[in-house]
């Protein structure tokens, strides 16, 4: 074959699909490295060498690109545990009370970055909804959504123990 052509790439997607669900083990994981893959295929099929095998070409893709979520997911992992390290570093309290601290900064870092940028401009910068809508760009109401499900997430990932409730409140417009 002269020239790569999209349906020749297309013709592959099944053993794609299989090889990306082998890899991620994740449906929904899988469909988003299969479909960064066939974009990838489709900008560089010109890079493709005339005569070789489209399937294994496609799979090398695939795997590479599984490999570079893998190491960013695990980069990811390493700047939340410095971060939420970072947040409690320079407080002295006790045993116990340090390793809720550091639960909870934990599970702050764990937060989709949307929530997480939420929280922090109402909860530790004291922003008003406007303002942090505002500040990001959005709706109040996208804000308001944003928070909620940012304080249930951390309530849903504090420890079971009543009298440690956590209680996630701050800014202006927070009772």
């Amino acid at each position: 074959m002269a020239h790569l052509q999209p349906t020749d790439i297309l013709s592959e997607l099944p053993p794609v699909r299989r090889y990306a669900r082998s890899l991620t083990r994740d449906d929904s994981a899988a469909d988003d490295v299969v479909q960064e893959a066939l974009l990838k295929a489709l900008e560089k099929r010109n890079t493709f060498q005339p005569g070789g095998s489209v399937r294994v070409w496609l799979l090398a893709i695939v795997h590479n690109i599984f490999v570079s979520t893998q190491r960013r997911a695990r980069a990811e992992e390493r700047r939340n545990a410095r971060f939420a390290e970072s947040m409690i570093d320079h407080l002295d309290p006790d045993q116990e009370h340090s390793a809720y601290l550091q639960e909870v900064a934990e599970a702050f870092a764990r937060l989709p970055d949307p929530q997480r940028a939420i929280l922090h401009l109402v909860a530790v910068e004291g922003q008003s909804y406007q303002e942090a809508a505002a500040i990001l760009g959005i709706p109040v109401g996208t804000v308001m959504s944003r928070l909620s499900r940012a304080r249930m997430a951390l309530r849903r990932a504090q420890t079971r123990d009543a009298d440690r409730e956590l209680r996630v409140i701050g800014g202006r417009d927070a009772g």
